[in-house]
């Protein structure tokens, strides 16, 4: 049979298949059109683009190359298999072999405020063998936002239960003491280690926002790389705070990454209800993206933001990070040290913009899903100063940002770096010695 002849056969049953599966519209059929559809960019894998889109159903939308052929490349597709649904198809190689396929599914999720809105729905990776790995869908709920991902083994059978994107906050009590923000990707708070620990007000509803989503569940979620692949990072950072600071009570905050401006928002909510030490373990290098938090942390002097330095490796006094570089009066920067008082690997430092560093290498952890593990970089050292200076605050209900940032700088020790100081005011050695 001649190759022509062939893939024209295959492009028929391909088509008649994807037809029929996306008709009916369940997890499992858009499961295995995207098998289908990835097995067929595999077989082309890294050839010519004409003979990859031919291999392809439905109608190819574009196709880029991102690198080159002899070294890494990237393949990127768009393909069209109805007037609603969308697959995109990645493919990966490196010196001219292919390494792994991805292909996501995205249609329309309806709901009454946007009834044509579409999301993704659907993802299968497969090997360099073009054999399926594993994958994922997404489950949304009546106002179009992520419900529920469910996961699925190498023959795409179900694996376990579906993992929650954004339940309710449990009822519960105040637990009371110094009340903390975190400012991260949410907390999970079905976990009862967690939720116990909430800062609640006198109606018993959450202390905290979710200024992501808008609303008042701030559940531990960031879509922001891949839907699919969410990170999970501000349980792990609160369990530390949580341990090391066991009388406060915790105000999560989920961070509104579409649209950092509302940091500002952020700062003048936590004010409004008297929570004055907010530990921010994230940063990033657009300056713009921070003005608004800068001009509230302006506002609020008596408040103590300590943040997280960043874990680029790099000086932040030459190429600054923010908020760390605004270099403002009560926002306490830290990096992360061994357990020698040298810089840790990875971590950045700054004489003039960072003040502290603190032990952050191989920090016990509680993550998302409630296992303990061990976690490093400069996120992790942001909790255990943030922790001291709840304790300080307890034990001095008048503190606020100067008196706080005074008592710990007089715990700052000098750094054990040969190379010379590179922070403003040493390390601590042990954060939770309150001796």
């Amino acid at each position: 049979m001649g190759t022509r002849l062939f893939v024209a056969i295959t492009i028929a049953c391909l088509s008649l298949l994807t037809g029929a599966a996306l008709a009916s519209g369940t997890d499992a059929d858009r499961l295995e059109v995207l098998r289908t559809v990835a097995v067929a960019a595999c077989q082309a894998g890294l050839g010519d683009d004409n003979a990859v889109g031919e291999a392809l159903p439905g109608t190819v939308e574009s196709m880029r190359d991102r690198g080159s052929i002899d070294r890494r490349l990237r393949r990127e597709i768009a393909l069209r298999l109805s007037s609603t649904r969308l697959v995109r198809v990645q493919i990966d190689g490196f010196r001219g072999r292919l390494q792994r396929v991805r292909v996501e599914m995205s249609e329309p999720v309806g709901t009454a405020a946007v009834p044509d809105r579409v999301l993704p729905r659907a993802l299968v990776d497969l090997d360099n063998a073009c054999a399926v790995r594993h994958g994922r869908s997404i489950a949304y709920d009546t106002t179009g936002r992520p419900d529920a991902l469910h996961l699925f083994d190498h023959t795409l059978s179900a694996v376990g239960a579906a993992e929650r994107l954004n339940p309710a906050v449990p009822p519960g009590d105040d637990p009371g003491g110094v009340a903390v923000g975190l400012v991260d990707s949410g907390v999970n708070y079905l976990l009862p280690e967690i939720g116990k620990r909430l800062a609640r007000r006198a109606d018993g509803s959450l202390m905290g926002f979710d200024y992501w989503d808008e609303d008042d569940r701030p559940f531990d979620l960031d879509t922001g790389r891949s839907p699919f692949f969410p990170i999970r990072h501000g349980t792990t950072v609160a369990s530390v705070f949580l341990r090391e600071a066991p009388d406060a009570r915790l105000v999560p905050y989920r961070y509104p990454r579409p649209d950092m401006r509302r940091m500002g928002a952020l700062v003048e909510a936590a004010a409004r209800d008297d929570v004055f030490i907010l530990m921010m373990p994230l940063g990033s290098r657009t300056e713009s993206q921070w003005n608004e938090f800068a001009a509230a942390a302006r506002n609020h002097p008596d408040m103590l933001f300590v943040v997280s330095a960043g874990n680029d490796g790099r000086d932040i006094d030459r190429q600054p990070l923010y908020p760390a570089g605004f270099g403002l009066e009560n926002v306490l920067v830290v990096t992360s040290s061994d357990a020698f008082g040298r810089l840790a690997e990875g971590s950045n430092w700054g004489r003039d913009t960072v003040h502290l560093m603190a032990p952050g290498e191989r920090i016990d952890v509680t993550d998302h899903r409630g296992a303990a593990g061990k976690a490093s970089g400069s996120s992790f050292a942001v909790p255990r100063v943030a922790a001291l200076a709840a304790r300080l605050a307890a034990r001095h209900p008048d503190w606020r940002a100067a008196e706080l940032m005074a008592a710990i700088r007089e715990r700052a020790a000098r750094s054990m770096e040969r190379s010379g100081p590179k922070t403003r005011w040493g390390w601590i050695p042990n954060p939770v010695d309150d001796g």
